[in-house]
């Protein structure tokens, strides 16, 4: 509690406050002080004289402790000490067997001892209504006693000590409580007015209590996760809350099967969320709960969620051999494992789901790199899972040229740029060759070549693998560049004949048209004569 208490700053001066009672012969008794208003506890100067000229006896009388420091024929100077309350003192005089006196009053002034804003709940909802209580204890002249609160330096509220409180000592506001007083701090003062005695106000202010506020939805925390978890997996868990206050104050915790998740807690504006990362082990396997507790203020919001940790291993789908030669047998089969069931195995006879499924084949040149597919199913919680297996079978198979990958027949122009494409199918791959049938000459197969004319002939192309190999007949003809001026020469002579064509058909068509126009017109003419009557 701060207090200001300086001394009065009243020149010494002696006021008269006395009232006079006349003694016998005309005398009187008066009363001076040094002050009249004081702090309590201080010390007081009175003079008591008398205008008694001859058998005075004059005295002080008080209830506190006092000394007589100076006296003269008709007065007396005494000081008081330690003085607590207001009072009244009364100088009286005996001059013969006549008593006479006058009497003043001193008011006391204090400061409170206890200036004090009542502890602030730790939390206060938004909306709702603070009450701000203000302890003060001692403090005089009450009347002239006031408290002041404050939110930071902005003034609340004042009033008089006591005027509309039952508890003289305590004086009470109320505050809505919103989010802008969320870290304000509150305090109280008294002032105490002396200025009406000449003196000035006199502060005391308590220490500042901060205030916190919090705002909650109704709602409860939302909770992002998925329903099933496979075992070996690792799954984001997210749980959040929009439209709460102060954000970065909430508390999120995330829990499985009782134990507390590692998570990350991150607010932006009135959301705040946390992320966990689920290591789903063999240990969580069967139901849990999910929960996510959310903490603000003296505040929970619970979400929760039922989790169905599965281990579910996919199929496993074996080819035997994977990699045969051409007319051999292959035995096909798919088995699950942990309690599913293969749904179905591809190409595999029809019949009912069971834990095995197997077939066999003989393989051939089409089989190979044929894409086999198992599936596996488990139930949980109500929901079918699938799993699935593939595999390729590899056939081995002798060359094979057709006229698709490689034609019989090829015409090049010379000069230009050609390549002879002549691919053969078989695995492994086969190397093919051709070689012209009357010299050997070799012509390179998928490579970009200048034709020339010394290029043409009869080629064999021979397909050569590990398996055998197969030969085929190819003819390459070439023929030479046409003279372009002999071309455009003809073309334009052909544009010429269509033009003169053209020009006729029109000539000979706007002539019949004409032609068939007077035929029309002349027989209108000898429709109107025929149909005039006679003279």
């Amino acid at each position: 509690m701060a207090r200001t208490r300086p001394r009065p700053a009243l020149p010494l001066l002696l006021a008269l406050v006395a009232a006079v009672i006349p003694g016998p012969g005309g005398a009187q008794v008066s009363i001076q002080l040094s002050e009249t208003i004081l702090p309590r506890g201080a010390s007081l100067q009175v003079n008591c004289s008398s205008s008694c000229s001859e058998g005075l006896d004059l005295g002080l009388e008080t209830q506190w402790s006092k000394v007589e420091l100076q006296h003269g024929p008709n007065w007396k100077l005494f000081e008081l000490s330690d003085i607590e309350e207001d009072s009244n003192l009364m100088c009286f005089g005996n001059c013969g067997t006549v008593q006479s006196s006058a009497s003043a009053t001193i008011i006391l002034y204090s400061f409170p001892e206890r200036v004090e804003l009542d502890p602030l709940p730790a939390w206060q909802q938004v909306g709702k209504t603070l009450t701000l209580r203000c302890l003060v204890e001692g403090g005089a002249p009450r009347s002239q006693l006031s408290v002041v609160f404050f939110q930071g330096g902005e003034e609340l509220h004042a009033e008089k000590l006591g005027v509309n409180s039952t508890n003289p000592n305590e004086i009470t506001t109320k505050v809505l409580a919103s989010r802008d007083n969320h870290g304000a701090n509150f305090s109280c003062r008294t002032e105490l007015d002396l200025r009406p005695q000449g003196l000035q106000v006199f502060l005391n202010v308590s220490e500042a209590r901060q205030l916190r506020t919090f705002d909650l939805p109704g709602t409860s925390p939302k909770l992002n996760s998925s329903d099933l978890l496979e075992v070996g997996t690792r799954q984001k868990v997210v749980c959040y809350l929009d439209g709460l206050f102060p954000a970065s104050e909430a508390q999120l915790h995330l829990e499985l099967g009782g134990h507390t998740l590692t998570s990350k807690s991150t607010n932006r504006g009135d959301l705040v969320s946390a992320t966990a990362l689920v290591e789903v082990t063999p240990e969580l396997e069967g139901t849990h709960q999910l929960r996510c507790v959310l903490e603000l203020a003296d505040q929970n919001r619970e979400a929760e969620k039922t989790l169905n940790i599965y281990s579910f291993s996919a199929p496993v789908l074996t080819l035997s051999p994977s990699e045969v030669s051409e007319g051999s047998q292959v035995t096909v089969k798919c088995e699950a494992h942990g309690g599913a069931q293969v749904v179905r195995l591809s190409d595999a006879p029809p019949g009912d789901p069971s834990p095995q499924v197997s077939f066999t084949l003989n393989a051939s040149a089409d089989d190979d790199q044929r894409l086999f597919r198992c599936s596996a199913a488990l139930k949980v919680a109500g929901q079918e899972l699938l799993k699935n297996q593939t595999q390729k079978l590899h056939v081995l198979y002798g060359p094979w040229l057709d006229e698709g990958a490689c034609p019989r027949n090829w015409t090049w122009l010379e000069g230009s740029q050609q390549t002879l494409k002549c691919e053969a199918r078989g695995n492994p791959s086969p190397k093919v060759t051709c070689s012209r049938k009357a010299d050997n000459a070799r012509l390179p197969t998928g490579v970009v070549v200048t034709v020339t004319r010394e290029m043409s002939g009869t080629y064999v192309c021979q397909a050569t693998s590990s398996h055998g190999n197969v030969t085929r007949e190819v003819s390459l003809t070439i023929y030479p560049p046409q003279n372009n001026l002999v071309i455009a020469i003809l073309v334009i002579l052909l544009l010429i004949v269509l033009l003169v064509g053209l020009t006729i058909y029109l000539y000979n068509r706007q002539r019949k048209i004409r032609r068939y126009e007077l035929q029309r017109a002349q027989e209108e003419a000898m429709k109107l004569k025929a149909q005039a009557p006679p003279p």
